[in-house]
């Protein structure tokens, strides 16, 4: 018998087709009349339609939001939104966006609606990641869950290749760890396992057409899927690395997801075989770590973290930062497992499980 303890999460969620046009009407279902408007400079156009739909409502706009929520960035936009006297975010854009949008919620109570242009997942997660002093630290509080997400699969219709591939791994990445979480349960299990079928066969099928609607709409609930699984169970040696990884290496978050995942599958296979099989059967693979693996070579995404900047010479520091403090885990971390992994992943070799 599996005893388990699961809390739902209480984001409100709105899905579709041109659901971007109903930020108006959920800023008034807050009682928003003071917004900070978070959109950088690659969506200035849609930054410009939330801009005319609230009207005088936008109070002020922060466009520097940056990778691994650095405390600098937060630093500026938190004195910007007390200068504005705001009392609501918005937020559009990828990961960069919403981290820093929690950080500001967290900070000054404020709510918060995200609009998602990626696959990041980082949305529907009372969890904030932040880095200070070159260390990315994680927390988690209800205050920082967003109040409301808003998907709009049209808005992912422009996203290009690189960032599709990359973004739908860092999505998988959530599911699969959620499946050997020590906190799963029945619930995250099944939005995890689908969160694993639906990337896997959609993906391919979006990179051969990019404005394939149905793919994208597939993707982009797959990762609302993962992304809950995050909100709800404890991550394990997969996001340690990747937050060791960019926290303190400056790697680009979800590229670094996309080469780490297939490697911490496979250095925890030993330790989870009936996760991995399941994982395997629902991407319709012989081997689950394999099988991403191939998936990210054969459409053509990063597969070595040498391309990334990221070199030999660095692999002590990181096994040193990622096995600092212990953390749950299939298969128990030390320094030496994480450089044989970390070894693999910079050269970009094919996945092997551990003994």
């Amino acid at each position: 018998m599996q005893s388990f303890t699961y809390t739902g999460q209480p984001s409100r969620i709105v899905f579709g087709s041109g659901t971007v046009g109903t930020v108006g009407d959920e800023v008034s279902r807050l009682g928003g009349n003071r917004v900070l408007l978070l959109a950088g400079p690659r969506l200035e156009s849609l930054a410009a339609v939330l801009t005319a739909q609230l009207g005088s409502r936008v109070a002020a706009r922060f466009d520097g939001a940056a990778m691994h929520t650095p405390l600098d960035v937060t630093t500026r936009a938190m004195e910007m939104a007390e200068a504005a006297d705001i009392d609501c975010v918005v937020a559009i854009g990828g990961g960069s966006a919403t981290g820093l949008s929690k950080a500001l919620a967290v900070r000054g109570g404020y709510d918060q609606i995200i609009v998602p242009t990626t696959y990041a997942g980082s949305e529907v997660t009372p969890v904030l990641g932040e880095t200070v002093d070159g260390v990315k630290t994680t927390r988690n509080s209800p205050a920082i869950l967003p109040e409301t997400v808003i998907y709009d699969v049209d808005l992912t219709l422009d996203l290009p290749a690189a960032i599709t591939l990359t973004s739908s791994i860092n999505a998988l990445a959530h599911a699969v760890e959620a499946l050997y979480s020590a906190q799963r349960n029945p619930v995250t299990d099944l939005m995890a396992l689908e969160a694993v079928t639906s990337i896997t066969r959609a993906l391919p099928l979006v990179m051969a057409d990019l404005r394939d609607a149905e793919a994208r709409s597939a993707l982009l609930r797959a990762a609302w899927l993962a992304g809950t699984c995050l909100g709800s169970v404890g991550m394990g040696l997969h996001h340690k690395l990747c937050h060791t990884l960019g926290g303190s290496f400056g790697l680009p978050h979800a590229r670094t997801h996309t080469v780490v995942l297939p490697h911490a599958m496979a250095y925890n296979t030993p330790a989870a075989h009936d996760v991995m099989e399941r994982i395997a059967e629902a991407m319709g693979v012989p081997d689950a770590a394999s099988g991403v693996y191939d998936l990210v070579a054969r459409l053509g995404g990063p597969i070595s973290l040498a391309e990334l900047g990221f070199d030999a010479e660095s692999i002590p520091r990181a096994s040193e930062l990622a096995t600092a403090k212990p953390y749950p885990n299939p298969r128990p971390v030390t320094p030496a497992g994480i450089r044989e992994l970390l070894t693999a992943a910079t050269a970009g070799h094919h996945p092997v499980p551990g003994p």
